[in-house]
């Protein structure tokens, strides 16, 4: 069953995901960063360097080992998606920089996710023949995963708009359930070794939760001062395509342990942006 889930199930999944992401974008979002340029820049730079530079120096603190601290890497380096437009839409944050970071966003990190997911393999797990990370199949899998759907999926609201705002909701609820099953068949496979490694990564993996988001929040509020920005910006560091990232860690590199950081993440990351938008709707508006 994991390997049916992993190897076929899961990218048939995320290209439906990804199709759904499409489907909540138009082209006038790609433009509409020449609107907020500086909220858009900051955006970008905090998903792109601050949460993986974060990652490093929680991995670091923390101690973790090979596969845990290449999971959770990868997780850092894999970008939101409708999600955080659906939170910052919730938290009164400015959707329309939350659908631009995820429009732009979306098309440069499949570029970057090989590259620097390779390094991270070679600079964590040594000289481990094991652990080898094939940089143009990633490359390739991620494409036709992610880039082609999403394009897909924009094709589809521009020829067909009531189907695309009809079918969008279903395939977000289809992502959690998704990411559910992935999490629950990962358990299954890590038998007695599951407690042991969530111990390692749970903390780990909460620490690079809150503090991104105190992070982005704090200093897109000092440097935007726009409440609404700030609190988009929180979200995009926040919230992160965990199912991505079980794709490389268990399609790619078919590592279970490698993928605790990531489903832990995935799990505590809709807690600490559902308390984070219950404040926010409390406080003052944006």
């Amino acid at each position: 069953m994991f390997a049916t889930l992993t190897q076929i199930g899961l990218p048939i999944a995320l290209i439906l995901i990804m199709t759904g992401v499409g489907m909540s974008l138009r082209v006038a979002d790609f433009s509409r960063v020449l609107l907020s340029p500086k909220g858009f820049l900051l955006g970008v730079l905090a998903q792109l360097l601050l949460l993986p530079l974060a990652a490093i120096a929680v991995i670091a603190l923390f101690g973790l080992q090979e596969e845990l601290a290449i999971g959770l890497f990868i997780l850092a380096l894999c970008p939101g998606g409708t999600t955080s437009n659906l939170y910052s839409y919730l938290s009164k944050a400015d959707v329309g920089l939350s659908v631009s970071l995820t429009a732009v966003v979306g098309f440069i990190t499949p570029f970057t996710i090989p590259l620097l997911a390779a390094w991270a393999i070679g600079f964590y797990a040594g000289s481990d023949a094991n652990l080898k990370l094939p940089v143009f199949r990633t490359w390739l899998t991620l494409m036709v995963v992610s880039v082609l759907p999403v394009l897909a999926g924009m094709l589809l609201r521009a020829k067909w708009p009531a189907f695309s705002r009809l079918a969008e909701p279903y395939i977000s609820k289809f992502s959690i359930l998704v990411l559910a099953l992935l999490i629950i068949s990962i358990a299954v496979d890590l038998g007695d070794e599951l407690w042991r490694y969530l111990l390692a990564a749970g903390p780990a993996a909460l620490l690079l939760n809150l503090s991104t988001m105190l992070l982005g929040y704090l200093l897109a509020k000092w440097l935007l001062q726009h409440e609404d920005q700030a609190r988009t910006i929180c979200l995009e560091v926040g919230l992160q395509n965990g199912t991505l990232a079980l794709l490389i860690t268990t399609g790619i590199l078919q590592n279970s342990a490698m993928s605790i950081a990531p489903s832990v993440y995935s799990l505590l990351m809709f807690a600490s942006a559902s308390l984070f938008a219950l404040w926010a709707r409390r406080s003052r508006p944006g």
